[in-house]
């Protein structure tokens, strides 16, 4: 009897170990519908149509109804302007007829709702806004220009929010996203973070969109290949390796994910040349600082120096890896680049 009450009792602190606050633990992770909210969000605020096209067909695969992703892309024009959110529009339009081209039949879903004219826009927006920040909102650019603060209010808080359909928290999803894909926003991106939160979406959550988001406005010159598993065991975290040319002297396209690096290694006899397509990253001889990479940058390695290279713990990196030919050249994998030696770099 007395262990039946001790496993009801770890039974019961168990569920609210995963129901606490009204959260479950699932809800601490982006859901699939949030995770392609970012998506469509992200690539029409990147003015990426192609990516945003395989990303609206994923989306409506995957359950979001034609009226929720109609919403998405009509609130990205307070966010990214009109002229990407009507081509984002223009978009999902060849989507939709070439779905029914081909015989799928997508949801509709509910409709957006239009505020009552007897309704007070301003009064209505100002009422949300304060809700999603959790103050009343003031400051310089409102007495400066007046005319944005009511645009604000108005048209974005009010009449877009108004029409339902997605809930605040999608909204701010969407927004987060959007925002975290153009460079120069970054006080308007941690004001709408805290909105997020404001909303209950979790640190967690957050940092999943902010990763998402750098992954989906990350644009290779050349395509990524597969998961580089023939070379796994020389790096650190995951790269992926496509293989361009074998003749004359091989090229490879590299790609590291945030965090990832290759091990210590030398090229006996021929050396290397990368060449930086994309994202940030280091390469680092043995016995000097490590060198900030960019897109353009070029490395020279001569054969028989030590070194390493990969990924800003913050960025995917990519770059173009020529190897020199060279009569009897081999490569020698050795030691990993400790976290002590990466973590400083900034």
């Amino acid at each position: 009897m007395y262990l039946k009450k001790i496993l009801s009792l770890f039974v019961t602190l168990t569920i609210l170990g995963f129901v606490i606050g009204g959260k479950t633990m699932a809800e601490e992770t982006l859901t699939q519908k949030q995770k392609n909210i970012v998506s469509i969000s992200s690539y029409t605020a990147a003015g990426d149509l192609n990516n945003l096209e395989k990303a609206l067909n994923k989306g409506l695969d995957e359950g979001l109804t034609v009226n929720e992703i109609k919403e998405i892309l009509v609130q990205m024009y307070a966010y990214c302007g009109f002229p990407r959110s009507l081509n984002s529009i223009n978009t999902f339009i060849k989507v939709t007829e070439a779905r029914k081209a081909n015989g799928i039949t997508d949801k509709s879903g509910e409709e957006g709702k239009v505020l009552s004219k007897e309704i007070d826009k301003n009064e209505y927006g100002t009422k949300v806004q304060t809700e999603l920040v959790g103050a009343p909102v003031k400051g310089a650019f409102a007495e400066f220009t007046p005319a944005i603060d009511a645009y604000l209010k108005e048209h974005l808080f009010a009449d877009i929010f108004a029409r339902g359909v997605l809930t605040n928290s999608e909204r701010e999803v969407a927004t987060i996203a959007a925002l975290s894909t153009i460079p120069g926003v970054e006080p308007q991106l941690n004001s709408h973070i805290q909105m997020g939160k404001n909303t209950g979406l979790t640190q967690k959550q957050i940092d999943e969109i902010l990763a998402q988001t750098k992954q989906s406005s990350y644009h290779e010159v050349f395509a990524r290949g597969e998961k580089n598993t023939a070379y796994a065991k020389y790096f650190t975290g995951q790269s992926y390796l496509n293989r361009l040319t074998s003749q004359g002297g091989p090229i490879a396209n590299v790609t590291f994910e945030p965090g990832c690096r290759n091990n210590w290694h030398i090229h006996h006899k021929g050396g290397q040349i990368l060449l930086v397509t994309n994202g940030r990253g280091y390469y680092q001889e043995w016995g000097k600082p490590a060198q900030e990479l960019h897109p353009g940058d070029v490395v020279n390695i001569p054969p028989e120096v030590k070194h390493w290279h990969g990924a800003a713990r913050d960025s995917w990196f990519t770059h173009l890896a020529i190897e020199i030919p060279a009569e009897g050249s081999s490569n020698e994998w050795l030691e990993e680049v400790s976290d002590e030696v990466y973590n400083k770099l900034k």
